[in-house]
């Protein structure tokens, strides 16, 4: 038996997707539904919120030595046989049901999520561990592979996981952008109340952009295009001749993306700058 990966019964997935739409109607100065959703379904009553936990472990957790990730992992698993299977599967048809209620689950479940790969693993490893069937033993190794390497930041040897997952069972059966995760931290500190519209638009962007980037990229390059039109406009009305020169210096380093390049941090960061550069200009 072959288990695939499903978002829609990823606790952990859907956990993170809660915070991070949370943060997007934050951005837009409107009331989150995704607040009382994640009251709700997260208490510390409810099943997916013990299940969940186990997935923060995972998430919180990193270079970890290697005897301590098995261990941990080890662990994991064994909690995860207590749960109640039918009370989980109950808790996450109602979830998913209501969150559809307020929000378009395509445009929900294609946030990007940092550690994606670890969160589906841990995932398919779980339903593997409690499914009554036979699943293929390779899903098992591939999983435990990927969730090794995250909780200790260090290559597997693929031989020696399939030796420990063997053990195992015999008992009983990697950067929004460190930057992103910062200023969404200080957003609901209210530190980042005064952010223009242009950089609540992007900031959002980067928050719920999804896997591919396409869209990403190309609203930066278009970003990017407008920017550099507006300061060669400005620059027109700077009378301070070094300032100037200045300027005109800022606006050789405008360049749009190359195909070949992924948007990241530092061009989050420029164009924050550029903005501020913008409206300093009006200003003016």
């Amino acid at each position: 038996m072959k288990i695939k990966h499903s978002k829609y019964r990823n606790t952990g997935l859907i956990f993170e997707l809660l915070v991070k739409q949370i943060a997007a109607d934050t951005l837009d100065n409107k009331d989150s539904n995704a607040i009382g959703i994640l009251k709700t379904y997260f208490s510390n009553k409810t099943s997916l919120a013990k299940e969940y936990k186990l997935y923060e472990f995972v998430l919180k957790n990193s270079k970890l030595t290697q005897s301590k990730a098995e261990a941990v992992l080890s662990t994991i698993t064994e909690v995860s046989r207590k749960l109640s299977q039918d009370t989980l599967k109950s808790q996450k048809y109602q979830l998913i049901s209501e969150i559809k209620k307020h929000y378009d689950l395509d445009e929900f479940f294609g946030m990007e999520v940092r550690d994606y790969k670890a969160l589906a693993a841990l995932y398919c490893l779980l339903e593997a561990q409690n499914n009554s069937e036979i699943v293929d033993p390779k899903i098992l190794v591939e999983n435990k592979f990927t969730i090794l390497e995250h909780l200790t930041s260090n290559p597997q040897e693929l031989e020696a996981v399939k030796d420990s997952l063997i053990e195992d069972y015999s008992k009983y059966d990697k950067d929004l952008k460190m930057l992103t995760f910062k200023i969404l931290l200080e957003k609901f500190n209210n530190k980042y109340k005064d952010l223009l519209p242009e950089q609540k638009n992007i900031l959002k962007e980067f928050i719920t952009s999804v896997n591919s980037n396409r869209r990403l990229f190309n609203l930066v390059n278009k970003e990017l295009d407008n920017i550099l039109k507006e300061v060669n406009s400005l620059i027109k009305k700077v009378k301070d001749d070094v300032v100037k020169i200045k300027l005109q210096e800022v606006v050789k380093g405008i360049k749009p993306l190359k195909k070949s390049e992924k948007v990241n941090d530092t061009h989050l960061v420029n164009l924050m700058q550029y903005y501020d550069l913008v409206n300093e200009l009006k200003n003016l």
